[in-house]
């Protein structure tokens, strides 16, 4: 067997915060070898000694991945899926960039853009695939991690020569439990979780709410007007958005899951820095290239912005993560 359609029997997930560890645990399930890297050596070693608790709609479980800090692994690696916020993803990846020389499938369903590109620079186009990944899941200290409803993921080729890599890793987190497809416009799903994100990130950061308190008409009014920027972003980028399932994606994310946090949220609670410059400022520098107005965008990362601006230097004792 070549080494492109090899079996995926080793899998690195860098990053353990919520969405890490869930797929962790998933793709453990399924026979694979998972090893969870961190800069956390503390966070590592908790998961080493007592393993992670999974709760989902299957039940409750445990599972016990390999932890390992980026510079004591040294392979093997036959995918390797990052998933640290996205303003920490080039640091991420410099510290595994000795991975490269197992020419790992290496792949980003991480929020925002330009992911993709910096796997690039040090694994080669041809071998990264990006993605969506539409998947509640919370972190309740100090290793349990907790989803529920769906679980549904977009992958493919960053370039046209590396789609074929798609088949076997949907293949992988199909028997995970996630409900994946290979997509043949993989940029315009990028755009469109893009999309949904800058809806409902910035704002639930912002107003310091969960899911179900912006599902007011307000909050929907404003959550269309940022589907409505972001869809003529793209369009002008050549990519034809779907803004409607946009929207009925995001009523989907309020009525069923209320009391969800938004990851930005979720780091304004714990002092963290967002992943503004990722999602809504990705979207308004793109716009601002092709001269289109975008001005809720801009008002929402501002607003972010300035919130992070007046945040302490060092975060409160609790701690959570989450997409």
């Amino acid at each position: 067997m070549s080494t492109d359609t090899r079996a995926l029997r080793n899998v690195v997930i860098v990053g353990a915060g919520a969405m890490g560890c869930l797929f962790a645990a998933r793709l453990q399930e399924t026979g694979a070898s998972v090893t969870l890297i961190d800069n956390n050596a503390q966070r590592l070693a908790l998961i080493a000694k007592e393993g992670l608790e999974l709760v989902d709609d299957s039940g409750t479980r445990s599972c016990r991945p390999g932890t390992a800090l980026a510079q004591d692994y040294r392979g093997p690696v036959d995918l390797l899926v990052l998933f640290t916020k996205g303003m920490h993803s080039a640091a991420a990846v410099g510290s595994i960039a000795h991975l490269a020389q197992s020419r790992p499938i290496a792949l980003t369903l991480q929020n925002g853009l330009g992911n993709a590109e910096i796997l690039a620079d040090t694994f080669g186009a041809d071998r990264v695939l990006k993605g969506t990944a539409h998947v509640p899941a919370d972190l309740a200290p100090p290793n349990k991690v907790i989803s529920h409803g769906f679980a549904d993921l977009h992958v493919g080729g960053h370039v046209p020569a590396a789609q074929y890599l798609a088949d076997p890793v949907a293949e992988l987190f199909t028997r995970g439990g996630f409900k994946t497809v290979v997509s043949g416009n993989i940029d315009a799903d990028v755009w469109e979780k893009l999309a949904f994100n800058a809806a409902l990130n910035a704002m639930g950061m912002i107003t310091e709410s969960a899911n179900g308190a912006l599902a007011v008409e307000s909050g929907r009014r404003i959550a269309r007007t940022v589907v409505q920027e972001t869809v003529s972003v793209a369009r002008k980028i050549g990519l034809q958005l779907d803004g409607a399932q946009i929207e009925r994606t995001i009523d989907m994310a309020l009525e069923q899951h209320p009391f969800h946090k938004a990851s930005m949220l979720q780091d304004r609670e714990c002092g963290r820095s967002t992943e503004i410059d990722n999602i809504n400022g990705a979207i308004v520098r793109v716009a601002e290239q092709y001269g289109v107005a975008t001005p809720v965008n801009a008002t929402l990362a501002d607003l972010v912005r300035v919130i992070e601006s007046a945040l302490p230097s060092s975060p409160p004792a609790r701690s959570s993560h989450g997409k």
